[in-house]
């Protein structure tokens, strides 16, 4: 939703009004703690309270549907912190309050950090995400009706006045249903027009879980549809359930077999199910480019793949229509499903035109023989996966920021986290992605700009359902951030879903070189942070960018020095804190002759990326975070050199 907000403030759009569930208020709310055009934007929630929305087109009707407490065994994996409204630690013990170690610590830490005139207290913050009963919105959505179309040619048999003004009232007559007399004849309406289209109905309809079974079944406007009136008829219901809920047998009992079976609704209503299993491709383009940047290097650019839940597809009373990306369905002239826009990748025809590129072929030959080989199956760490290097918004070719850092086998953490973050990890591990959000145990955002932290509490969501799947038990992850994200966090937590149990909040500020009031239990956060990584230190610096804005270095044991620049200018205590790093993953968001507008918006342009790991003797450089008005690639400068690099999305590298 917020990068859908970005694009319609791009567009310039000045205000937006959602339809949805009073907590959306709460999300609007917590958004609009981000620095940037959120803030300036006017975002208001229509209620379902309020009239129904009407525009040019259709009429839409929200519907609340009011949830019971799920069972257990059919839930979706919940917060952990919510087992502390009982008063029971996250752990299993009996006492309140959670130790360093705990999902909620991260919480308890921060608030104990904050001074006294903090808004928020520490008894009143868990307690607040689960006061309300669930509530959810079906959308009725009424297309407006159209007209019988005038027949000329029959009326010219019957003798009417075709062609001159006088034909004018009987046209509006006519169509609006309304009987004639013409020459001493009464004429009906189905004489001289088509029949009138009463307009189709859809419905979107999302069942989270069991405890909405009654609340669907039992609803009044639901029945006024079922009951087989022309005006009433429902052309297509589309189903944003999860998978586990649809194949669950009292679902297909209750939900299937008695309330949303062709008996009730008709047998012309289609069912389209828009969930976890529904893998298509949306953006070929990034497919087709990474397919033929294998052809450079199989194991620098390995090949895409698609994501599937491993739930079995349901087997339900009536006939589902998986989504695809730009499936399309008509309800006029005809009614029908249309797939001539769906996406396909056809890897085959993307190598074939890039071997038919004039002298490619010979090209590629030499560039293979000029790179050095890297040692067939075997692993070697750390191991660097690109999944965002673009700036500001996703585009076809690069997403927004997101770097995936796999320092071992068994270990993984992610700096920056953009819009986009979880489909990127899928498109890149496939049906290894519950495996990779297992390993993931830290995360790094080097400040508050929307590119860089939206993805966030997706990866968080499911990387809780990653755990569940695989049976094993969950373990919060490490957050290092600004301590400025926890207002946002603890809004949504409040407001909208438990969270917090999720997370383990190591403040940015308390890793600065020389940062003398550390409390001890964020120390005992750091230890485990290094404990768990196996590195000897991990450290931030604040760099030139906005307020509360970061860079991180890691160091392993072993040796190796990681450097991230998150977003910033040439920045002096970046380069103290980078020195003689092994990789410096540095933004060039401007080329080359940009300097001023470069220093307008506090980025760095490709040569000064540069310098800045030449004065920190960095062993290699990584250039990362373009502008995306650079489609492909930023212009090169005199500066490249072989100790520097261009990343790509899906890029993989490693070394040792």
């Amino acid at each position: 939703l917020v990068g859908m907000i970005l694009t319609l403030k791009a567009m310039g759009l000045q205000r937006c009004v959602f339809l949805g569930p009073p907590k959306l208020q709460n999300y609007l709310k917590a958004i609009r703690l981000f620095p940037g055009p959120l803030k300036r934007m006017d975002l208001a929630v229509q209620l379902h309270t309020e009239p129904e929305y009407k525009d040019e087109t259709m009429t839409v009707q929200q519907i609340p549907l009011t949830g019971k407490p799920p069972a257990a065994e059919s839930a979706l994996p919940q917060s952990p912190g919510a087992a502390t409204q009982g008063g029971s630690s996250p752990q299993g013990g009996s006492s309140p309050q959670a130790g360093p170690g705990s999902p909620g610590a991260a919480q308890q830490s921060l608030e104990e950090d904050k001074e006294k005139g903090s808004p928020e207290k520490a008894g009143e913050q868990q307690s607040c995400g689960s006061q309300q009963p669930e509530l959810v919105m079906a959308f009725l959505c009424k297309i407006h009706p159209k007209k019988g179309k005038f027949l000329a040619a029959k009326a010219q048999e019957l003798g009417l006045p075709v062609g001159t003004p006088a034909i004018l009232p009987i046209i509006t007559a006519v169509k609006n249903g309304e009987s004639i007399t013409f020459e001493g004849r009464e004429l009906s309406p189905e004489e001289l027009c088509t029949p009138a289209d009463p307009g189709p109905v859809f419905l979107v309809l999302e069942c989270p879980h069991q405890g909405f079974l009654d609340a669907i079944c039992e609803n009044e406007t639901f029945r006024r549809y079922q009951e087989g009136l022309p005006e009433h008829q429902v052309a297509l219901v589309i189903h944003m359930t999860p998978e586990p809920v649809l194949r669950d047998s009292e679902v297909f009992v209750q939900l299937w077999c008695s309330c949303l079976c062709s008996d009730r609704f008709g047998p012309g209503t289609q069912h389209l199910v828009l969930n976890e299993n529904c893998s298509a491709v949306h953006n070929p383009r990034s497919y087709k480019i990474q397919t033929q940047l294998n052809l450079i290097h199989p194991e620098i650019f390995p090949l895409l793949t698609t994501y599937k839940s491993q739930e079995e597809e349901a087997v339900c009373g009536v006939p589902l229509v998986r989504a695809e990306c730009l499936l399309k369905y008509h309800f006029r002239p005809q009614q029908e499903w249309q797939r001539d826009a769906v996406t396909v990748c056809d890897q085959e025809a993307f190598v074939s035109e890039a071997l038919e590129l004039p002298d490619f072929q010979s090209r590629l030959k030499e560039c293979r023989e000029s790179l050095p080989a890297l040692p067939g199956g075997v692993d070697s760490y750390p191991e660097i996966v690109f999944l965002g290097t673009g700036s500001a918004i996703p585009m076809k070719i690069r997403n927004v920021s997101a770097t995936l850092v796999n320092t071992s086998p068994g270990r993984s953490l992610l700096l920056d986290c953009g819009e986009g973050t979880f489909g990127q990890l899928c498109r890149h591990y496939g049906q290894g992605v519950d495996a990779v959000l297992r390993r993931l145990a830290a995360v790094f955002v080097s400040h508050m700009h929307t590119d860089h932290h939206s993805g966030l509490l997706n990866v968080l969501l499911e990387r809780r359902r990653a755990f569940a799947a695989l049976g094993q038990a969950f373990s919060p992850l490490f957050l290092v951030a600004p301590e400025q994200i926890m207002p946002w966090l603890q809004e949504y937590h409040n407001h909208c879903e438990e969270i917090l149990g999720d997370i383990k909040l190591i403040a940015s500020q308390s890793l600065v070189k020389g940062c003398e009031n550390i409390k001890p239990k964020a120390k005992w956060l750091v230890s485990s942070l290094l404990e768990s990584y196996d590195l000897a230190e991990f450290q931030t610096c604040e760099v030139q960018h906005c307020k509360n804005a970061f860079a991180c270095s890691m160091v392993h044991k072993s040796g190796w020095k990681v450097v991230y620049s998150g977003d910033t200018m040439p920045c002096k205590a970046l380069v103290q804190m980078g020195k003689d790093a092994s990789l410096l993953i540095h933004e060039a968001t401007l080329e080359d002759g940009m300097e001023k507008e470069a220093i307008e918006k506090t980025h760095s342009t490709t040569s000064q990326a540069i310098q800045s790991g030449l004065k920190m003797n960095a062993e290699f450089i990584m250039l990362n975070h373009f502008s995306q008005r650079y489609a492909k690639i930023p212009l090169f400068s005199e500066d490249f050199s072989d100790k520097v690099g261009i990343a790509f999305d899906h890029m993989r590298v490693s070394w040792g």
